[in-house]
């Protein structure tokens, strides 16, 4: 039991209240809609109707059916049709939070962390014109270089690889010299 607590104190270290307060303010500005006053934002987000709306919202019809009533199952079927949703839109496999995360909450910064996943995601699609989370993702900097430029790179010797422009450790002995002394 100490163990479980230890482990939910380290997840819970690892929140950022900063980013989660971000994350929900893109969320509010997206749906055009606030979280209701007084209730958590791991609260609001648990059953998964908030983020299968955002889903719909980013990506029209991404989220074909959302549950709104039905017990345990139809709240987590949500989390997971978000989720599908998610990948399908293009957010990497790695950054999309587990179930379990989420649902009983055993890893809120992973969520967040994958909201942020959604909102960089969004610069891809230029489609979208709504407001974007995140910094923007690099773009592919392809270079093209010449055959002669490609010659003209193998040729340079850098210092990485190891000259030492003719030094040598002649004639150096700074300090006291090492004696050796026999039979002792």
């Amino acid at each position: 039991m100490a163990l479980e607590r230890q482990v939910r104190a380290k997840l819970a270290g690892k929140r950022d209240p900063e980013q989660e307060k971000e994350a929900q303010e893109w969320i509010e500005s997206i749906l055009g809609k606030k979280f209701p006053p007084g209730e958590l934002y791991e609260d609001v987000l648990k059953d998964g109707q908030v983020l299968c709306h955002l889903m719909n919202k980013i990506s029209p019809g991404s989220v074909p059916k959302i549950n709104t009533s039905g017990g345990q199952f139809k709240m987590m079927e949500n989390i997971n049709l978000f989720q599908k949703a998610l990948k399908e839109y293009g957010v990497a496999d790695v950054d999309v939070f587990q179930t379990v995360d989420l649902w009983e909450k055993k890893d809120i910064a992973q969520v967040t962390s994958t909201i942020f996943a959604l909102g960089r995601t969004t610069y891809k699609h230029p489609e979208w014109t709504g407001p974007f989370l995140g910094p923007k993702p690099s773009d592919e900097c392809k270079r093209d270089f010449s055959e002669e430029q490609l010659r003209a790179g193998q040729s340079v010797i850098g210092l990485q690889a190891g000259s030492n422009k003719g030094a040598t450790q002649a004639g150096q002995s700074i300090g006291a010299t090492r004696k050796i002394l026999l039979g002792k």
